[in-house]
């Protein structure tokens, strides 16, 4: 395994004696069915794909992606196969770290093995993220079955279950995909302590376009700063996927087939969150969403994106949060209208790309990404200024949750969050502004804010819902504005703002939302 940067190739006929090194370097969903089949879209996904390479040996894969986690950079001698630690990223095909596991197995002639290792609970997910996370999973498994790839359900920790699959299968090398929360680097380090020295781990983020490392070594201050550093680096990382194709080396033992039911009974988790019914899950699923905004929503997206009334988002966001579906495939798919829809593709480009990616690039820089601290030094100084500002309301975590204040706006998107698991890009800037001028503190609005994302949103626990909430509240990536009362310095949106961006009454119609009367509270 080479440094990042500094790899180079292997030849595909290295005598058997020899090692191999590792190479480093939105909108309410406009519907309740599964997207319409469109199977000329699939097949023209696959048909770039094989265009592209004939498989992940025939392409020059961009060895910065991955960074060496391990002291160990030499493929063992055991013979049991590489393994891709899907965590993530789960989907099969567009996925830079199963590609890059591939490429490893395909080498050396080894078996290729996928593992997901599902945990009882997680940061306070209900049934309708671990519901929506498992069917997804069990497309993940079938696709590894047709492709002779060993797909392996581990329950319990990583800590323990990733070393003794190592041990049990005498595998030779572990590729593991890229999050920048706290919890799931976490589980990285201690995956690194536990494994055998001789077992060389790696680390691919395939969820970026630009991997975080690459697009830069700091916190950036916000889109401005980190715009020209990701926009040069495109040529070199925004391109097509070779295919993962049938694996030519098999294992001799297959995995066992997973019992999908008995995973699902075994999460410890909320079950009253119920899932919903409006989204499929899965990565076919998701590129015919995908295919759905290209052709019906994208040509609104430019102008009309921040209006809730109309049908102009993507509504990708719960395949992109759980890996279900690559960032770069959208891209790569959307960039194909320019030409038609020129200002719509650059915004959601913007968001997509700019937006998404300073989110991760927060939260891996910055360990305080969810708290106060997080803020920059005129943040958090105005915040504390204000902080005993007599505010226009006091409301209960209760009332907020169950969309019981005020203001019958707030209570709509509140309504649309718990109802459908996703809230208006727009209103979720609103929405959260306004949990900072109820509440007493800062600190308690943050708080109600992240859990209430978290609980009901189904792109919960997330580096952009996070970020969203922190802008919102605290002003990272922003500048400071025209000081005013409870908010300081912080950006102020309010009531009428809104109305005059859209039609608010036929958004609160829509959710069948009302204002609940408060005793000495009025509207704005």
């Amino acid at each position: 395994m080479s440094k990042p940067g500094s790899a180079k190739g292997t030849s595909n006929k290295a005598p058997a004696a020899k090692k191999l090194k590792l190479e480093t370097s939105d909108d309410e969903p406009c519907s309740s069915r599964t997207p319409s089949v469109d199977s000329g879209f699939l097949a023209s996904v696959e048909s770039k794909r094989k265009l592209c390479a004939e498989n992940i040996l025939e392409f020059k894969f961009n060895k910065k992606r991955c960074r060496l986690l391990s002291k160990s950079m030499e493929l063992g001698n055991f013979g049991g196969g590489v393994l891709y630690w899907m965590s993530r990223e789960q989907r099969v095909q567009d996925n830079w770290a199963l590609l890059y596991a591939q490429r490893l197995a395909l080498k050396m002639k080894l078996p290729l093995h996928v593992c997901f290792c599902l945990v009882p609970t997680f940061l306070g997910a209900t049934i309708r993220q671990f519901g929506f996370m498992l069917k997804g999973l069990e497309e993940v498994e079938a696709e590894c079955q047709k492709l002779q790839i060993q797909f392996h359900l581990l329950k319990g920790d990583s800590q323990t279950c990733v070393p003794n699959l190592i041990k049990k299968l005498k595998l030779d090398a572990v590729v593991a995909d890229f999050s920048p929360l706290r919890v799931p680097l976490s589980w990285i380090d201690k995956v690194k302590e536990s494994i055998p020295e001789d077992v060389p781990f790696c680390q691919v983020d395939a969820h970026n376009i630009v991997p975080v490392w690459v697009a830069s070594d700091k916190q950036e201050i916000g889109a401005r700063t980190i715009r020209k550093k990701i926009h040069d680096k495109l040529d070199e990382f925004l391109t097509d996927f070779p295919p993962v194709v049938t694996h030519p080396h098999p294992h001799q033992t297959k995995a066992k087939p997973v019992d999908w039911k008995a995973a699902n009974a075994y999460l410890e988790v909320d079950r009253t969150v119920e899932e919903v019914d409006w989204i499929t899950p899965g990565t076919k699923s998701g590129l015919l969403e995908l295919s759905n905004f290209c052709q019906r929503r994208l040509r609104l997206f430019g102008e009309k994106r921040n209006d809730p009334n109309v049908a102009a988002l993507s509504n990708l966001s719960p395949w992109l949060h759980f890996g279900q579906l690559s960032a770069q495939r959208c891209i790569l798919e959307v960039k194909e209208y320019k030409a038609k829809y020129a200002k719509s593709v650059d915004v959601y480009i913007e968001e997509t790309l700019i937006r998404r990616e300073l989110s991760d690039n927060f939260c891996f820089y910055n360990p305080n990404y969810d708290n106060l601290k997080g803020a920059a030094n005129w943040a958090q100084e105005t915040l504390d200024v204000h902080k005993k500002d007599k505010r226009p309301a006091l409301l209960t975590s209760q009332q907020l949750e169950e969309g019981k204040t005020h203001d019958d706006l707030w209570n709509a998107s509140q309504i649309q969050l718990t109802r459908t698991g996703k809230m208006h890009g727009f209103l979720r800037m609103y929405w959260a502004k306004k949990i900072l001028e109820w509440t007493e503190t800062p600190e308690e609005a943050l708080r109600i804010a992240i859990y209430l994302n978290d609980r009901y949103s189904l792109d919960g626990r997330d580096p952009s819902g996070y970020v969203g909430c922190m802008w919102s509240i605290c002003g990272i990536h922003d500048m400071g504005w025209k000081q005013r009362d409870v908010f300081g310095k912080i950006r102020y949106m309010n009531y009428k703002g809104c109305q005059r961006k859209f039609d608010v009454v036929a958004f609160v119609q829509r959710f069948g939302a009302k204002a609940y009367p408060i005793k000495g509270v009025k509207y704005e």
